[in-house]
């Protein structure tokens, strides 16, 4: 086999995609799949420097200073790198890859900044960019997990028990994020992605519950993948 097969959680800021893309990553792998579990940015590596630069407000403290285009070169290398020296020949071979975020990620938070007349033309670049001209990967699987704007700035504030300053600027803007669920409604309806509805009157899902979801979705690609 010359490729392998890639499923990406995407959602919002606090909807759950690392959990859901472990649970994921463990289910395939109980059943004996060759899977891999990727998470972009990718932190640890040098090549997510610009990103980190930019989620700081190094380069402007609101995420409309750094227009779409720019911004999505950051994140873009950072997954070039990423299946460069990482995962890449795993796949090739036929592995499996669960990545929580990729190139999806650009479209709904690159889209936000932009009016949605522009958001078409946004998107055949950047697919033909990642796609085409960089040549990664394109999913054969795009899971959305969609949550309330409401619930997920309350979840990230758990998260930073209150210290409201350790946001990026991406999860300290309430305004962006709604930008930001709009966007990722609209690319889901136009690139056909799976949706996953996490809240049930205003509350979170058990994570069981969401993973029972997902798994309906993944379970026969991943079937089908082994075959």
């Amino acid at each position: 086999m010359d490729k392998g097969t890639l499923i990406v959680l995407e959602g919002l800021d606090g909807s759950g995609k690392a959990t859901q893309a472990q649970l994921l990553f463990d289910a395939l792998h109980a059943l004996g799949r060759p899977v891999r579990k990727v998470t972009f940015p990718d932190y640890d590596s040098d090549s997510s420097a610009l990103v980190k630069m930019y989620l700081r407000g190094e380069f402007g403290a609101h995420p409309g200073d750094v227009n779409a285009y720019a911004a999505s070169c950051f994140y873009s290398v950072d997954r070039y790198a990423s299946y460069k020296t990482d995962w890449g020949a795993f796949y090739r071979s036929g592995g499996l890859i669960v990545a929580d975020r990729y190139t999806t990620s650009n479209a709904v938070h690159q889209c936000a900044k932009l009016p949605p007349g522009q958001w078409d033309a946004y998107l055949d670049w950047l697919f033909d960019f990642e796609y085409g001209k960089i040549a990664i990967p394109s999913p054969d699987l795009v899971v959305y997990l969609d949550v309330d704007p409401q619930v997920s700035q309350r979840l990230m504030s758990q998260r930073y028990h209150g210290h409201e300053e350790q946001k990026d600027i991406h999860e300290r803007d309430a305004a962006y994020l709604s930008h930001s669920r709009q966007a990722a409604l609209y690319c889901a309806r136009k690139l056909g992605w799976q949706m996953v509805p996490c809240c049930r009157e205003g509350q979170m899902r058990t994570r069981e519950e969401i993973h029972q979801d997902v798994w309906k979705l993944a379970g026969p690609l991943a079937d089908f993948a082994a075959d």
